[in-house]
C-alpha cells in the first residue's frame, strides 16, 4: 500500500491524500502541465514534495533518495543500454542485485516471454521497433522487484496501433506483478483499457479518484467531465449552471426513450474515421462536438438541430470547476 498523506507538489498547490493498494494499475489522467510527470518524479524520488508524507506499507520513505527508494521509474523516453543485447538489458538489474547467475538467466528469459522479445535477446536497441524498445525499458523496470512501479506516459511516443496493442499486453502483465503501479497519461482511453483505479489530476492536485466508471458517470465538476471524455466535453452555460454534453450523447435524431433537449448546431467541419463521424461546431458561440457511429454527411455551414437526453446532461453550478 502506498499511501500519500498531505502532498503538496508545490508550497501553494491543495494537499493531496489517497491510498494506493498493490496489484491495482492507478492511473493518473490529467492535461499536459498539470503536474503529472512532478508526481511521478516525487514517487520516485527524483524530485521533493513541497510537504506531506509518502509511506509504503506503513514504512516513511519521504526523504529515501531514488536509490534507496523500492520504486523503478519508467519515463516516456526509452533508458535501455544501446552497447548491452536484450538479453544484457534484462539482466543488469537481476545483476545489481546480487541473484545468481542462473536465476538471472532465468528471470530474464521468463521476462522476454512476457514481453514478447524472446526472439529479440541477441539484438541490441537500435535494431528494435519503438514498440519494442519500450517493451524493454518495462521489462527493466520489472527485474528490479520493485515494490512500486511508476510509468510516466510510457507509451505517449507509439503509433496508435502499437498503443493499442501493448495497452492490452500491459494491464495483466502489470497486474501480476503485486506492485504498486501509478501510470500517468493525457489519454482516456488509457484510464478505461488500463485501471483499476483513476486519479484525476489538474493544478498539481488531485481532482477525483474512483473506479474508472464511476467517475466518468458521476464526475464531481467540469473539469473532471473533461478529463474523462475524447473528445472533450460540449459546454453550454444556463441560467447559475453550467452543463457539459459528451460528444458521443449528443445526436441528431430527437431520442424516443427518454425527455431530451434540443440545440442549435452550427456545423463548421465534418470528419471520419470510418468506424464514427465527428461533426465540429458551435452552439451559443461555444465549440462543440459530436460523435456519431458510422458515416454521416452534414452540409459545412448550416444549422441543424441536435439532442441530448436530459438523463446524459451532466449538471454543475457555475464556478464547480
Amino acid at each position: 500500500m502506498l499511501e500519500l498523506t498531505d502532498v503538496r507538489l508545490q508550497p501553494h498547490t491543495p494537499p493531496m491524500n489517497a491510498m494506493l493498494g498493490g496489484g491495482e494499475i492507478h492511473v493518473v489522467l490529467g492535461a499536459n502541465r498539470s503536474g503529472k510527470t512532478l508526481l511521478a518524479r516525487c514517487l520516485a524520488g527524483l524530485a521533493s514534495c513541497a510537504s506531506g508524507t509518502v509511506r509504503l506499507d506503513g514504512t516513511d520513505i519521504t526523504r529515501l533518495d531514488a536509490g534507496r527508494r523500492p520504486v523503478a521509474l519508467v519515463n516516456q523516453a526509452f533508458v535501455n543500454y544501446p552497447a548491452w543485447t536484450v538479453r544484457d538489458n534484462l539482466v543488469s538489474p537481476l545483476h545489481a542485485r546480487g541473484v545468481s547467475r542462473a536465476e538471472r538467466q532465468h528471470r530474464a528469459m521468463q521476462l522476454a516471454r512476457q514481453l514478447g522479445l524472446q526472439a529479440l535477446l541477441h539484438r541490441y536497441p537500435h535494431e528494435l521497433s519503438g514498440g519494442q524498445q519500450q517493451r524493454l525499458a518495462i521489462g527493466r523496470a520489472l527485474a528490479k522487484d520493485a515494490r512500486v512501479l511508476v510509468m510516466d506516459e510510457p507509451l505517449v511516443n507509439l503509433d496508435y496501433k502499437l498503443r493499442e496493442s501493448l495497452r492490452e499486453e500491459l494491464r495483466g502483465l502489470l497486474a501480476e506483478t503485486g506492485a504498486v503501479v501509478v501510470y500517468t497519461t493525457t489519454d482516456p482511453g488509457d484510464a478505461f483499457s488500463l485501471a483499476s483505479h483513476v486519479v484525476l489530476f489538474a493544478g498539481h492536485a488531485i481532482v477525483q479518484t474512483g473506479a474508472p466508471m464511476d467517475v466518468y458517470r458521476h464526475p464531481v465538476n467540469f473539469v473532471a467531465a473533461a478529463l474523462m471524455s475524447e473528445p472533450t466535453v460540449n459546454r453550454h452555460q444556463v441560467r447559475g449552471e453550467v452543463w457539459a454534453l459528451r460528444p458521443e450523447h449528443v445526436r441528431l435524431a430527437r431520442p424516443k426513450d427518454a425527455p431530451a433537449r434540443e440545440f442549435g448546431l452550427r456545423v463548421e467541419e465534418v470528419e471520419t474515421n470510418g468506424a464514427h463521424t465527428f461533426v465540429h461546431g458551435s452552439v451559443h458561440e461555444e465549440s462543440w462536438v459530436v460523435k456519431l457511429d458510422g458515416m454521416a454527411a452534414l452540409p459545412p455551414g448550416e444549422q441543424v438541430p441536435v439532442y441530448a437526453r436530459e438523463r446524459d446532461i451532466l449538471r454543475f453550478p457555475n464556478g464547480a470547476g
